[in-house]
């Protein structure tokens, strides 16, 4: 991943192949930055009189001046100050990044925003303003220079140039803040890649075991637990649907358990449970060939939990974290999961398999149910689980179901800080007919309206005495056209969200 660093250094002074500078178009505020330019850098008044640069919002005015160490000063415009917030922010840094990638720059640096509008915007910047800005500025840009190339041979590399992001501020204290923020940005993004990486791997490169091994390689390096269960310990567990759903192929299912212990046992323990389905054909009921490559991302909600485990090891979160994934492929073959099976799960309940490509939710009925035995504050799990929410919310919002109020409106404030943004939708006790099996406690599919809540409504089933909040994440994991900071193919998403939802919960 890029380099990311802050400085307390000037304008001039700033030594970069590119340096950007922030610009808003309000009338007032841009004549006032302008004359600031002008007076500080040399050699530049005839491009800015010359009426092409307005600082509208991703406007771009390349500047080449006399007396500045970096070689060039890229004007690049934030649009109405009004509008402004942490995101536009983290877009904006994500803005300038790929314009460095564009001149070719292998070294770019970023001025703070204008103090004079921070200290006036009506935004929630939170409880440490300029920390928090450090945070925003350092997951765009490092976020938007992401790229899966790893299976391009040299020549055909995307390979971004930039190597090096630097943050400056004019102002000792500000820079410190900034500082701190771009240290917690530089983890939460290489958990990020982390999980990006994971989801973006073919299938012959990460299946369960493999991904498992990737869960372990982690726990080695950053100091948390990775304990994993073969097919032996699954079977002796009585995990029926992790193991109904792997009978199709020929790699073996495993069970990851990650735990990052926290210094501080009063905060509780909060459990993340992530489908892991390393690639889903779909069994007997099978998916349509078109796009089903897609499916090797259908362990996006694992991703985002391994990545969640190495970032809080990393930040050395006080709350103790327990991760659970359960792992399988879901393939045809002679012994393949039927519709019509029933399977007993590992809390003693039966489920009757009326669709084969609804199968996350039984291997996750074994991991909610095992949960258990971590007596958590808070179960919550994430799953590219339904078709269906990704026709209700499309991929700017995560669908959110749950059992406790109090959980999902703190998810929902993490996904406004973070712009990993969650949905609430009802479970009304009346979807629960609508799983309901003549032969079994109850049945894997529903009818086809409300699919996210019926999906929801059977994870139901399993979970223990505990909070739970159920994320599905099928259109924000899996995105089909790139975003200002988020590629095309696997997003990580999860990963921000989920560790600022444990920092504010190690703050309270």
């Amino acid at each position: 991943m890029v380099t990311l660093q802050s400085k307390y250094t000037t304008l001039t002074k700033t030594k970069a192949d590119m340096l950007t500078v922030f610009v808003f178009e309000d009338k007032n505020i841009y004549k006032r930055q302008i004359k600031n330019i002008k007076t500080r850098l040399k050699g530049i008044s005839a491009p800015l009189d010359a009426g092409i640069f307005s600082g509208k919002e991703q406007e771009r005015l390349m500047l080449y001046p006399l007396n500045s160490a970096s070689k060039r000063i890229l004007l690049l415009g934030l649009g109405k100050a009004e509008k402004l917030s942490l995101e536009q922010l983290r877009r904006a840094s994500a803005w300038a990044a790929k314009a460095g990638t564009d001149q070719k720059a292998t070294t770019i640096a970023l001025l703070e925003p204008d103090p004079d509008i921070i200290a006036k915007t009506t935004s929630d910047f939170g409880d440490s303003v300029w920390g928090n800005i450090g945070i925003a500025l350092a997951e765009g840009a490092a976020l938007g220079l992401y790229a899966y190339d790893k299976y391009f041979s040299r020549e055909l590399k995307k390979g971004n140039t930039v190597k090096q992001v630097t943050f400056i501020s004019e102002n000792k204290s500000r820079a410190k803040q900034i500082a701190k923020g771009v240290h917690i940005a530089q983890v939460i993004c290489e958990g990020t890649y982390l999980a990006r990486d994971l989801e973006n791997a073919p299938g012959n490169e990460i299946y369960p075991d493999s991904l498992a091994g990737r869960a372990r390689e982690s726990g080695r390096k950053y100091k948390f637990n990775v304990t994993v269960f073969d097919e032996k310990k699954i079977r002796k567990l009585r995990m029926g649907g992790l193991l109904g759903v792997a009978q199709g192929s020929a790699k073996p299912p495993r069970f990851i358990v990650m735990e990052h212990k926290g210094k501080n046992s009063r905060l509780g323990t909060v459990v993340l449970v992530g489908k892991g389905v390393t690639f889903d054909s779909g069994g007997i009921s099978i998916k349509p060939s078109a796009n089903m490559a897609e499916m090797k991302m259908d362990m996006s909600g694992a991703a985002a939990v391994i990545g969640t485990m190495q970032a809080a090891a990393r930040l050395k979160l006080p709350v103790r974290i327990v991760g659970l994934v359960p792992a399988t492929e879901n393939l045809l073959g002679g012994a393949a999961m039927k519709p019509g099976d029933i399977l007993t799960h590992y809390n003693g309940k039966t489920s009757e398999v009326d669709n084969t490509d609804a199968e996350g939710r039984l291997i996750l009925a074994d991991a909610l149910s095992y949960a258990s035995r971590y007596r958590p504050d808070v179960v919550i799990d994430l799953a590219t689980l339904t078709g269906a929410c990704v026709v209700a919310l499309g991929n700017y919002a995560t669908g959110m179901m749950g059992n406790n109020d109090e959980m999902m409106h703190r998810l929902k404030l993490s996904g406004e800080r973070t712009y990993e943004r969650v949905w609430q939708l009802p479970m009304f006790d009346e979807y629960e007919k609508l799983i309901k099996s003549d032969v079994a406690d109850v049945k894997n599919v529903g009818p086809r309206w409300g699919g996210a809540i019926t999906a929801a409504m059977f994870l139901k089933k399993f979970i223990g005495n505990y909070k739970w909040v159920h994320l599905d994440i099928a259109g924000t994991a899996i995105l089909e056209e790139a975003q200002d900071y988020a590629p095309k193919g696997g997003s990580g998403v999860g990963v921000r969200l989920l560790i600022d939802f444990l920092r504010y919960w190690s703050k309270d």
